[in-house]
């Protein structure tokens, strides 16, 4: 059992490394920031440890505080960044759905066309999800002709679209994740099951294709599959 820990510790390390490593190509400042946030918060729980006689309590307290809180910062600028990488390339709204969390069905470019604007799928019991990502004009097209598409065998579901961007309307790539999970969930767990047999049954872009199934290239970047 203690070789197995042994032997996770470096890669959870090697993955914080390789981490800091991107995001200060990204972020420059990162870790000046996440040290200040440290020290200070150790400092000033220090200082109110000696302020009420009490400075090895706070002290170990001060701590622990100060590298949870290093750890939120650098989380956030860490996310931050990569978001920073990834806006605008095709692909990046599949990469955000594919980990967007349990309870989610994600299938990648159900919809795509010569200008790589594509449409991907995210099923969950907020219903089905359809998410845009490439020419706002080109993209709303898309959209609605997957909802007619779909139409035929889901008309009992609810169907939200988005698309990304930061434009009127639009949806930042950054807040995309949350912008799904805040959507009302309608569907019990088993409906769910049914929507992602029907939608299987249907097809995606990828089975009817006649190109071999895999990731989809575009422009430098490889899209991750769905789950």
């Amino acid at each position: 059992m203690a070789r197995k820990e042994t032997s996770e510790n470096p890669g959870r390390l090697k993955q914080i490394a390789l981490t800091y490593r991107m995001t200060k190509k990204v972020d420059s400042k990162v870790g000046l920031v996440v040290a200040a946030v440290g020290i200070v918060t150790f400092g000033v729980l220090l200082a109110i440890g000696f302020w009420i006689d009490h400075p090895i309590y706070l002290g170990i307290l001060g701590f622990l505080l100060a590298f949870l809180a290093m750890a939120i910062v650098f989380g956030r600028r860490a996310e931050r960044a990569a978001f920073g990488q990834m806006e605008g390339q095709p692909g990046a709204a599949a990469a955000v759905l594919d980990n967007i969390g349990r309870g989610w069905t994600t299938t990648p470019a159900v919809a795509m066309n010569r200008n790589q604007d594509v449409v991907h799928r995210a099923v969950g019991k907020a219903g089905i999800v359809l998410v845009g990502e490439g020419n706002p004009n080109r993209v709303k097209g898309l959209l609605a002709a997957e909802k007619k598409r779909m139409a035929r065998i889901v008309a009992d579901v609810p169907v939200h679209d988005i698309v990304v961007g930061d434009g009127e309307g639009q949806v930042p790539l950054k807040k995309l994740r949350t912008t799904l999970l805040k959507l009302p969930r309608v569907l019990p767990g088993a409906q769910v099951t049914t929507v992602n047999d029907r939608l299987r049954a249907l097809g995606d872009l990828m089975s009817n294709m006649p190109i071999p199934k895999g990731p989809i290239p575009g422009k430098g970047m490889r899209m991750p599959k769905g789950r």
